[in-house]
């Protein structure tokens, strides 16, 4: 799910079979999982997870991937204790259950992460991933807080909104051709409407002939042809933090 005003549901994908390297801590009211680096120099990313939730093995793979590139990274529940969508669910009441899990009201947990990173991991700066559902989420972000040094929205779009364009800080948005969720023609309105609106630095890139969730749900050893768009994802991903933390 990426477009909030006509919910569609997402394939899961490839679920990992990954048990992760970092571990769960209690973040004021919500659980969290927390992967960290000896060299972080005071740089975290904060995680915000997809549909399926921040127990999704694929998620925490990606966030120990961040965390080997010098990052404290954590990924919290910021569906606090409800239920994640589930593959085998009926689909025909997904939006219904959307409508009890807004993308864009994180801010009360957003604030119990920032404490909790500042306070018990010395972070100072600080940038947000989000994938689909927490795609959605990190536009929002970007776009109304200024806490977050850089941002990397990947499949997710906030469309029905005329004040996500003026970006506080640099932001980068992944986007797949073959979305079955969010077309091309919303990444076009999106281009035009950053460079009318957008003061900062951003970058838009779309992967040819990828689908949604490519880059944290999809196996690079099932379709080989995929591997190359997979891996330049995730290496513009740390690249951008890197240059922006």
């Amino acid at each position: 799910m990426a477009n909030e005003a006509q919910p569609r549901p997402c394939d899961i994908g490839h679920r990992m079979e990954y048990g992760g390297q970092g571990h769960q801590v209690q973040v004021e009211h919500i659980g969290a999982y927390v992967s960290r680096t000896p060299a972080d120099l005071g740089r975290a990313v904060v995680i915000i997870q997809d549909i399926f939730g921040w127990q999704l093995p694929n998620t925490r793979y990606m966030a120990d991937m961040i965390a080997a590139n010098g990052y404290t990274t954590i990924v919290p529940d910021f569906f606090v204790g409800q239920e994640p969508w589930h593959p085998t669910g009926d689909w025909s009441t997904f939006a219904e259950w959307l409508k009890t899990r807004d993308a864009r009201k994180v801010d009360k947990e957003m604030d119990a992460v920032l404490r909790y990173l500042k306070k018990q991991c010395g972070a100072q700066r600080i940038g947000l991933v989000g994938f689909c559902w927490g795609g959605v989420a990190v536009h929002h972000l970007m776009a109304t807080r200024p806490d977050f040094r850089a941002g990397v929205s990947v499949y997710g779009l906030v469309k029905d909104a005329e004040d996500v364009y003026s970006l506080k800080n640099p932001t980068l948005f992944i986007f797949a051709e073959n979305d079955a969720v969010i077309s091309l023609e919303q990444v076009s309105l999106l281009t035009r409407k950053l460079k009318d609106h957008c003061k900062v630095e951003y970058q838009i890139k779309t992967f040819s002939g990828q689908t949604h969730g490519f880059v944290h749900r999809k196996r690079e050893d099932v379709a080989p042809a995929d591997k190359p768009y997979i891996e330049e994802a995730r290496r513009n991903l740390i690249e951008w933090l890197d240059k922006h933390l």
